[in-house]
């Protein structure tokens, strides 16, 4: 595989966009923070560094790697066969903090970097689930949402937390900060909303990436004590109209659970594969290639 350089970014946000149900992570990097340049101390962590595999001159695959050293594979060609040398080469010296993406390609790049035993917070498959819009069943409620922001801030920070441990693995320190982190981001992208039923919150929900056709939701949570009630798909299901009256054609998003899954088909949503989420515990290298 060739290193792209930044006139290879057309090109590459061309042939992401021709997957873009499983690319939505790289797509949005690529628009938000574009390709890494090396001699950059300050690229942000989700700039992205691409490795290209061509035929007759066209963009076959694309292995990104973020500059904060998460791996996203989008390598349609490598799938039908066992021999991922040329994909796990270039990331030979890179501390890497996790693999995520299909499932047949992220478990492949991971057993031949020889990291299918590495310590993780988090290394599960989690059923992948699409949806036009069109077709978006929306359930009756006396709820409505409303943006984060205007949702009380210490009881979304309790959520984001417990989120952060339940559905990320992350440690009671760790989930804080990053739940701090993620917040600040919420509030500045303005991607989540939360289910109010007069004054009280029940759900959350948003969107951790999106493009102008599509979107990908993700931060989900429901505390549990209003688990098994309806809130969640009613909070994804009025986000996603929102959305769609806005122009957005389609939606996807991965499953933490069998009854999150469910909650996700009675809206409308089909199971299209499997999605891998594996975070590391710490940075870790390429053992083989």
């Amino acid at each position: 595989m060739i290193r792209a350089n930044p006139a290879d970014a057309p090109q590459i946000a061309a042939f992401l966009e021709r997957h873009c149900d499983t690319s939505m992570f790289a797509l949005s990097n690529l628009a938000g923070h574009g390709l890494a340049d090396d001699t950059d101390p300050d690229a942000h962590p989700h700039a992205m560094r691409c490795w290209l595999g061509r035929r007759d001159g066209q963009i076959t695959d694309v292995l990104s790697i973020t500059q904060g050293g998460m791996v996203m594979p989008q390598c349609p060609s490598f799938q039908g066969h066992a021999d991922w040398t040329a994909a796990v080469r270039v990331a030979v010296g890179t501390p890497l903090i996790g693999v995520i993406g299909p499932a047949l390609q992220a478990r492949a790049f991971a057993c031949a970097a020889g990291l299918v035993a590495a310590p993780a917070t988090l290394n599960r498959d989690e059923p992948f689930m699409a949806l036009a819009l069109i077709d978006l069943a929306l359930p009756d409620g006396p709820d409505r949402i409303v943006p984060l922001a205007d949702a009380p801030r210490a009881t979304v920070f309790e959520w984001m937390t417990a989120y952060q441990v339940e559905a990320l693995g992350s440690g009671l320190p760790d989930a804080r900060a990053r739940a701090e982190s993620s917040l600040a981001t919420y509030l500045t992208n303005r991607s989540h909303v939360v289910l109010m039923r007069g004054d009280t919150p029940l759900a959350m929900t948003g969107f951790n990436a999106r493009l102008p056709a599509i979107v990908q939701i993700g931060g989900v949570y429901v505390p549990p004590a209003l688990r098994n009630q309806g809130h969640g798909r009613r909070a994804v299901a009025r986000h996603l109209a929102q959305a769609r009256a806005e122009g957005v054609a389609r939606a996807v998003l991965f499953s933490a659970s069998a009854a999150a899954a469910r909650a996700y088909r009675a809206i409308g949503f089909r199971q299209t594969g499997a999605w891998t989420l594996c975070l590391f515990d710490g940075p870790q290298r390429v053992r083989h290639g």
